[in-house]
């Protein structure tokens, strides 16, 4: 009989890696068809093109502030829906692989470089880390972001979708480059200075770009550590506790988080957060 239980255990793994490969080729086939196609629309109808056409829409003509407002956030609200539902939907894959591991078993070749090209993207150190610290690292790193922090964070960067940067390069978080002609000089650079401000084809790449940054870059890991421990704790991923984590994105520090937590609260933004996408 436990024979028997063994390989019935065996078989199991076996199928549950077989499912996860057919969810990864799933996965895969949906972010071609949905991050490549031309034309492709969002939730809210808006075209989202590979093309450098789309551009902010003219938030600076509407004069009435709450309405500015609400204009804003209405616009970006679906693209964090989406990014966060693509990400949404890779945990569970990399879930699955932590409880095989967990079991003493090893992931077959396919899983493998699947999850070697996420950490590659996620800027995981693959060299130093075995497969169990390689997942580990992975989930704590692609989770989701909650739309108020999102929302907060980008009003404040793009001056509410206004500012030379959001205009000109669909740059609506501040996001820095360091290769020259990869963005827009800023005005009052220091001397010396080599950094420039990105330039995105898109809305919906700024904003994945945004994600990326927050999810993998060391000076966010801070950020990553508490959206772990609350997920742990079970609790809901409050973006007023997270944004603490947030204080190394601006050279404002403690101000910063000061500023975006308000702009959080002023304006009720967690009535905006997805829970079942969000908890």
């Amino acid at each position: 009989m436990q024979l028997d239980s063994e390989i019935s255990g065996q078989k199991r793994k076996v199928e549950l890696a077989f499912a996860g490969l057919v969810l990864v080729a799933l996965i895969s086939l949906t972010v071609a068809v949905t991050k490549l196609a031309p034309n492709h629309e969002s939730p809210a109808g808006v075209a989202l093109t590979p093309e450098p056409i789309f551009v902010f829409p003219d938030f600076a003509s509407i004069s009435n502030i709450e309405t500015k407002k609400q204009q804003f956030f209405d616009f970006l609200q679906d693209y964090v829906h989406y990014e966060n539902g693509f990400i949404r939907d890779l945990r569970p894959q990399l879930l699955s692989y932590a409880e095989i591991l967990g079991e003493g078993t090893t992931l077959s070749g396919l899983e493998r470089s699947w999850m070697m090209d996420l950490a590659i993207t996620y800027s995981v150190d693959t060299k130093v880390a075995n497969d169990q610290a390689l997942v580990n690292e992975l989930l704590l790193r692609i989770d989701v972001i909650p739309t108020s922090l999102v929302l907060a964070q980008a009003a404040n960067e793009s001056a509410w979708g206004t500012s030379r940067f959001a205009l000109e390069a669909n740059n609506i978080f501040g996001q820095w480059c360091f290769e020259e002609g990869c963005g827009i000089i800023p005005n009052r650079r220091a001397a010396g200075a080599t950094h420039e401000v990105k330039s995105f084809d898109t809305i919906e790449a700024s904003i994945e770009g945004y994600f990326l940054n927050i999810n993998s870059h060391h000076l966010y890991a801070g950020f990553r550590q508490e959206r772990a421990r609350l997920r742990r704790l079970g609790r809901r991923l409050d973006s007023i506790v997270l944004a603490q984590g947030l204080d190394r994105y601006s050279e404002r520090g403690k101000s910063y988080v000061d500023e975006v937590q308000t702009l959080i609260q002023q304006n009720n933004l967690a009535q905006r957060d997805r829970r079942w996408m969000e908890n």
